[in-house]
C-alpha cells in the first residue's frame, strides 16, 4: 500500500480549518519550513497572479511536502498542462480559478485525476511518493486520493450553479475568491456585504449537501473570517507573504518613527 501523506486533506477530513497562506513574493524553498513553525498548513502557491516559474514552484513544493505542509498551486487556466506539470513536479494539488460551471469542474477533475476517475497521463517516479517505484496499479489511487482538487467560484454565474459545482465527482474544495466575487457583483471590497453573506450561505450549504469542503479566500478582517468559519468555511486562505510582510513592516516602522 502506498501512503502519500496530505496534511491539509488530513485537518479536512477531520473538521478542522485547513489554513494557507498565499505566495506570491517568495521564491525560495524555505519558505514551507517558516510557514509550518507558524502554525499553516498549505501553501498557496499562486501562479495565476504573480510571474513564479513552473521550475520554482515545483521546488518549492518538493520542499513543503518533506516540511510537514501542503503545497498547493494555483493554475493560471484550464489547460491540462498548466495543472499536471505542477503535480507532476509536486504539488498536493490544484486550484483552479474561475469556474463557472459543473463542466468545467468535471474537465478539471479530468485533467488532475488518473483513470478511472479522469485522464491523466501516466509519468514515472514522483516526489510525493519520494521517487520510490511502486507499480502503476498501487500508486495511481495513492495519488488520486491525495491530491485536493480545488475550484474557485468568483462570479454570480458561479453561485447560480454552485450546487452542480459541488456536486461534480472529484472535486474536493470549492473555495470562494470573494474579491472577484464582489467586483462582479458590483460591490467591489464590500466582502461583508449581505448579498456576499447570502452567496457564503448558498455555497456552503452546496458544499455540505455534497460531502465536499467549504474555502474562503479574500476576507482578511478577523471578524467577518470567523462569521464565515462559524457558517462552515474549512478551508482557508488566511492572507500572503506580501501583506503579511507590509503589515508587520509598518508596524515596526510606525513604532520606531513613535521613539524621537
Amino acid at each position: 500500500m502506498v501512503d502519500v501523506a496530505n496534511i491539509a486533506k488530513a485537518r479536512l477530513e477531520a473538521g478542522e480549518l485547513a489554513l494557507g497562506i498565499g505566495l506570491r513574493q517568495a521564491r525560495t524553498v524555505d519558505i514551507g519550513k517558516a510557514m509550518k513553525t507558524c502554525g499553516y498548513d498549505w501553501l498557496f502557491i499562486d501562479m495565476e497572479h504573480n510571474s513564479m516559474s513552473v521550475d520554482t514552484a515545483a521546488q518549492i513544493s518538493v520542499a513543503a511536502q518533506d516540511a510537514g505542509i501542503t503545497p498547493i498551486v494555483r493554475v493560471p487556466g484550464f489547460q491540462h498542462f498548466h495543472a499536471t506539470r505542477v503535480l507532476d513536479g509536486g504539488a498536493q494539488g490544484v486550484v483552479i480559478p474561475h469556474v463557472d460551471t459543473a463542466a468545467v469542474a468535471a474537465e478539471m477533475v479530468n485533467n488532475t485525476k488518473y483513470p478511472p476517475i479522469g485522464h491523466r497521463s501516466v509519468t514515472g517516479t514522483l516526489p510525493q511518493v519520494n521517487f520510490a517505484s511502486h507499480s502503476v496499479g498501487e500508486v495511481t489511487p495513492a495519488i488520486n486520493d491525495s491530491t485536493l482538487v480545488v475550484v474557485m467560484v468568483e462570479t454570480p454565474t458561479a453561485v447560480e450553479n454552485v450546487e452542480a459545482i459541488a456536486g461534480t465527482p472529484g472535486v474536493d474544495v470549492v473555495l470562494v475568491g470573494t474579491n472577484d466575487l464582489c467586483m462582479e457583483m458590483g460591490i467591489p471590497g464590500q466582502v461583508g456585504d449581505p448579498q456576499v453573506v447570502v452567496a457564503m450561505e448558498r455555497i456552503v450549504a452546496a458544499c455540505q449537501a455534497n460531502g465536499v469542503h467549504a474555502g474562503l479566500g479574500g476576507v482578511y478582517e478577523p471578524a467577518l473570517m470567523q462569521r464565515y468559519i462559524d457558517m462552515g468555511m474549512r478551508f482557508i486562505l488566511a492572507g500572503s507573504d506580501l501583506s503579511f510582510l507590509m503589515a508587520a513592516a509598518k508596524d515596526r516602522a510606525s513604532t520606531l518613527r513613535g521613539f524621537l
